[in-house]
């Protein structure tokens, strides 16, 4: 009886060990796309495969340029999923800046504010704390914002937090504090706007007109009472104003169909049916000079939107005089392999660094095309045809 109590009592600890050795067990480091910002219906491998380096040079783009709108609707659904992230994304708070800074120009504050409230270590990290005060500022938060401020560690002397600071200290009343944080602030970068309305915060001078750059001049503009409707906001502003991000683009199918016969209303609900892309690719090769590069463009959209091309067909687009796009031939090229390898996000990343660079007024051609063919590939569907539905609308 004392060997069975022997051995029980053995196998008891063992198994309180393996329990321990379950609960100490460390947890995956955080990455910089772990934490959803809302749902997107985007699968959780949508960062399998992907490269951070494209990560690392797209993000900040897409923060500081303007795209166009079917762009923007897919950046801002591949930046609010919460999947995990590329190998090496891992405490990098510099690319979860990137992340939630882009979602804030592009419009979503919502989700960017709720990525940053998981963030770790925000307050030893400069760039993750002034995309988490410049959320809250738009969000109206503005002791969020001033907290944030308040509890940085690092980097405390950089011209954002000195201008922030100084517009803390005017709300909380300490307004001799303000008034030498305000002249270190513009001693350093003297900036006229933000000058004209902190002056005006402190002293009660006459404002001007309201300036709408950012978080911080919005705050401000609100707070002195000025008219913003007379401001041009920048893309996050005007998504703090208008309650939320932009709604979804529309294109009018009625005037894309005026010469294709229906296909566009066709991509707007759906894939397009391959006998009408065919009869267009048909009519495209046979039209009169007047009519041929229109019918052309609109083919080669509609086509990319096809998995398997007729033969014929494609026989018929290779005569096509469209030219190949201005993207760079590399980037073309990683492109491609990013489909082959079924890498979704790092795909969405490669088309909008080609999209960014082109700018709102929109893609040559023959990039737009090798962008919807690419994300169709890929599962991004919805986004395809709205890349392609966006090119048809801009055919002259």
């Amino acid at each position: 009886m004392s060997r069975l109590l022997t051995f029980l009592f053995a196998l008891a600890l063992a198994g309180s060990a393996r329990a321990q050795a379950v609960e100490v067990s460390a947890l995956a480091a955080p990455d910089a796309f772990s934490t959803p910002g809302r749902d997107t219906g985007l699968p959780p491998e949508l960062w399998q495969g992907a490269s951070v380096r494209t990560a690392r040079t797209v993000l900040p783009l897409l923060a500081a340029r303007p795209l166009s709108p079917a762009a923007a609707q897919l950046a801002r659904r591949v930046l609010a999923t919460g999947a995990a992230g590329p190998k090496g994304s891992a405490d990098d708070p510099a690319l979860a800046a990137a992340r939630a800074e882009a979602l804030v120009a592009l419009g979503d504050v919502a989700a960017a504010a709720k990525v940053l409230d998981r963030a770790p270590a925000l307050d030893r990290s400069a760039e993750l704390s002034r995309a988490a005060a410049e959320a809250a500022l738009l969000a109206g938060d503005e002791a969020r914002a001033c907290a944030t401020a308040a509890a940085l560690t690092t980097g405390r002397d950089e011209i954002y937090w000195l201008r922030l600071r100084a517009y803390c200290q005017a709300l909380a009343g300490q307004h001799d504090q303000a008034l030498l944080t305000f002249d270190l602030a513009q001693s350093q970068a003297r900036d006229l706007v933000f000058g004209r309305l902190m002056t005006a915060k402190l002293s009660g001078g006459p404002p001007g007109a309201a300036s709408l750059r950012n978080g911080l001049d919005y705050a401000l503009s609100r707070s002195l009472n000025l008219d913003l409707s007379a401001a041009k906001p920048a893309p996050a502003v005007a998504a703090a104003l208008a309650g939320g991000p932009p709604p979804p683009p529309a294109w009018d199918t009625a005037a894309i169909d005026a010469d294709i016969g229906g296909l566009g209303a066709a991509i707007a609900a759906g894939p397009p049916p391959a006998g009408g892309v065919s009869a267009l690719i048909a009519a495209a090769g046979d039209a009169a000079p007047a009519r041929r590069g229109r019918l052309q463009a609109a083919a080669l959209l509609a086509a990319a939107l096809l998995p398997d091309p007729d033969p014929e067909d494609a026989a018929r687009l290779a005569a096509f005089e469209i030219a190949g796009g201005k993207a760079p031939a590399g980037r073309n090229l990683a492109l491609q392999a990013a489909v082959q390898r079924h890498a979704m996000g790092e795909t969405a990343l490669l088309a909008l660094w080609t999209a960014v660079e082109a700018g709102p007024g929109g893609l040559a051609v023959g990039d737009r095309a090798r962008i919807v063919d690419a994300l169709a590939r890929v599962g991004l569907m919805a986004d395809a045809r709205a890349f392609a539905l966006e090119g048809l609308a801009g055919l002259k």
